[in-house]
This record gives C-alpha cells, sequence and structure tokens, in this order.
C-alpha cells in the first residue's frame, strides 16, 4: 500500500493536521468508547494525536500504533513515555498482528488516504475480537474545510492543474456521506453508525495558515511547491487575499466538518477463522 500524503518533516505535519487532529481524536473516543482492560490499535498513528489521546486512560492494557511513514513512525516513538504504547512501521492493509488480537481498532483521519481503503476496514476487523469496535473518522474536504477549500479553489481559477488539484482534493474515498458506512457494511461489521463531528482550526495569521502549505507538507504543500516562480508568487498572494478578506493579517478560525463511523466485529466472524 502506498500513501497519497506526503510528509517531510513531522513539525511541519504537526502544523498543518496534527494539531487539529489532537482536537479531533477525543471525539472519536467518546464515539466509539473504551473499556477497562482493553487492548486498542492506532492505524495511521502519525504523530501520535489518538494514541496519546488513549493513553490518557490509565484503565487501558496496551496501545498499539502503526504508521506507513517512518517520519511519522520515529516522531510518536521519540514522544512516547507510557510503557503500554508500542508503536512500529506497517501497512493498513495488511496488519502484522493476529486474528482477535485486539478489542478495538481505530484510524484517525487515515482511510481518504489508503488507496485500498476498504481493504484497511477489512484489516482493522480482522484483527479486533468478535464484539469488538472499528471505528473510522476522515474530513469532509468538499464541504467542511473552507481553510483548505481557500487554498484549492483560489488555484482551482488559475489553471487546469488546479482544477485537477481541487477534484481529486474534493472527492478522495471516504468522504461523501454515507460513503465510509457502506465500506463498513460492506466488509462484514454490523450495527454501523456514522456521525458528523466537528472542531474549528485556529491561527493566529497567515503565516501561521500558510507556512507548513508553501514548504511542501500533504497534498496541497506537494501541489504549491511544484509552481514556478511566476505562478507561485500568484498562489501567495491571492490565497494570502482570501485569508485576510479584506482585513488586517490576524486571527482567523473557521469551522470544519468530519464524518465518523462505527461498527462491531459479529460473533459469527469467529466461525471463519
Amino acid at each position: 500500500m502506498t500513501s497519497s500524503f506526503n510528509v517531510h518533516d513531522a513539525a511541519g505535519y504537526d502544523q498543518i493536521m496534527g494539531r487539529w487532529s489532537q482536537k479531533l481524536a477525543p471525539l472519536l473516543v467518546d464515539f466509539a468508547g473504551l473499556a477497562h482492560g482493553e487492548r486498542v490499535l492506532d492505524v495511521g498513528c502519525g504523530t501520535g494525536s489518538l494514541t496519546f489521546t488513549l493513553a490518557k486512560n490509565p484503565d487501558l492494557a496496551e496501545i498499539r500504533g502503526i504508521d506507513f511513514s517512518p517520519v511519522f513512525v520515529d516522531a510518536a516513538t521519540r514522544r512516547n513515555t507510557d510503557p503500554r504504547v508500542k508503536i512500529r512501521q506497517a501497512d493498513a492493509c495488511a496488519l502484522p498482528f493476529a486474528d482477535d488480537e485486539f478489542d478495538r481498532a481505530f484510524a484517525l483521519l487515515v482511510l481518504h488516504f489508503v488507496p485500498e481503503a476498504g481493504k484497511a476496514v477489512a484489516e482493522m476487523r480482522r484483527v479486533v475480537r468478535p464484539g469488538g469496535v472499528v471505528a473510522a473518522v476522515v474530513w469532509d474536504h468538499l464541504g467542511g474545510m473552507p481553510a483548505m477549500r481557500m487554498m484549492v479553489d483560489t488555484v482551482a481559477a488559475f489553471s487546469e492543474e488546479g482544477c485537477q488539484l481541487r477534484n481529486r482534493y474534493c472527492f478522495q474515498p471516504m468522504m461523501q456521506p454515507g460513503e465510509m458506512r457502506q465500506t463498513f457494511v460492506e466488509q462484514g461489521l454490523v450495527d454501523v453508525v456514522e456521525r458528523e463531528m466537528m472542531i474549528r482550526m485556529d491561527y493566529r495569521n497567515f503565516d501561521d495558515y500558510w507556512a507548513p502549505i508553501a514548504a511542501g507538507e500533504g497534498p496541497l504543500g506537494r501541489y504549491v511547491v511544484a509552481l514556478n516562480n511566476v505562478e507561485r508568487a500568484r498562489t501567495d498572494k491571492a490565497v494570502r487575499e482570501a485569508y485576510e478578506a479584506g482585513r488586517p493579517d490576524g486571527p482567523r478560525s473557521f469551522a470544519n466538518a468530519a464524518w465518523a463511523c462505527k461498527g462491531l466485529v459479529p460473533y459469527q466472524n469467529a466461525e471463519r477463522r
């Protein structure tokens, strides 16, 4: 499996997205639940937003995290001080764990970057015991990410390449209403529930918003750093004007929506193993 998310620097990722996933992680945990003594898996742990949110619960027996990116694995490992937490590099579509090994498996802002998202959900189901929970959350890029739409709509007005970026960005896998729920059902999970979640992204100023993208982090950053000097100057200026919206540079706050989904591994699942 390859991921469509590019990362150069863990700190840059945290600025562009990690700080917001830290806000979303507790909402996913509340939605999916936890119980005393459970073993929990974080699929696509990144720099550890969900992993270390889970570690705040003293009743969990074990927390495993995997990520495809060695950059993320290294950053999360260096942050870890909890002996219950173990992090390793691995593929979401080929999890290196036994059947029924966990009580719950979570994926925070991951499935839309996995080309075979259904296979990743199937793997999460495989490693969770019958009666256990599989849960995930993804952003609603089309209708729920105004700060990022501000950028992709700007570049779409400039070129066909910008239009193609917007099309890819707005319609990544799992992001349409009901899409993740359908995938969970298709992969054999039961009692599947999908819910909208919302946080706010608060920026100190334009540089706080734009710096990680300008440095090449994430799919939007990859597009920006490939522009020639003229295109880059025009894009920087236009996105700044969109951010400032006719007012002096300074703090801006954007409401951001995500889709969350959870389902149970059926008990008859054990008969197939």
